[in-house]
């Protein structure tokens, strides 16, 4: 099962001041990739989540790149499905390289965290967009999601709240301290 100590063992959890893909601010930061990085992890992660979504029957998983293809490949291979992931193409997320659904086919998202499930619910636009029915959705961590904020049943393997502010809201930026730009959109 996977807890708190196995983000600390593998440098997943970081902290700081970081402007999150969200816009929000927190003091902590959620490096999935550092967790996912050791293979046996990964596959015990999709093992564990699989679990939680076996019960919506999903025949396939979708992931928004980058941070949730290893975690949704692995789900996809616990539950014997394919593993597709959604990009973004002039801002929007879309189902590119030859990537298709079945019209109405059941589909999980997967997502390595939910902060707002702002993400999430762009890939989920972009799974019925090319006909599929998203049945629920999944992550490894969410930090602290109110209930509702999905129309379909969300699971998670470790729910860590984690604060997290507007910018102009920020007590780390009204202390000057400086901004780190983690994660895949902030890059080049």
């Amino acid at each position: 099962m996977l807890t708190v100590a196995d983000f600390e063992e593998t440098g997943a959890l970081l902290t700081g001041h970081f402007r999150l893909s969200s816009g929000l601010h927190s003091d902590r930061y959620l490096q999935c990739a550092r967790l996912l990085m050791y293979p046996d992890r990964a596959q015990s992660a999709g093992r564990d989540l699989a679990r939680k979504l076996a019960e919506f029957s999903p025949r396939v998983i979708v992931s928004p790149a980058l941070g949730g293809i290893v975690i949704g490949h692995e789900v996809a291979r616990a539950l014997e499905t394919r593993a597709l992931f959604a990009e973004r193409k002039d801002g929007a997320f879309a189902l590119r390289r030859g990537f298709a659904l079945e019209p109405s086919e059941r589909v999980a998202v997967v997502e390595d965290v939910f902060t707002t499930g702002g993400s999430t619910r762009e890939v989920c636009s972009a799974v019925e967009s090319a006909g599929g029915e998203v049945v629920a959705v999944g992550s490894i961590v969410d930090r602290g999601l109110e209930e509702g904020v999905f129309p379909v049943p969300a699971r998670s393997l470790l729910r860590l709240p984690v604060p997290s502010w507007p910018a102009a809201d920020c007590p780390l930026c009204s202390r000057g301290v400086a901004l780190e730009i983690p994660g895949s959109r902030s890059r080049g």
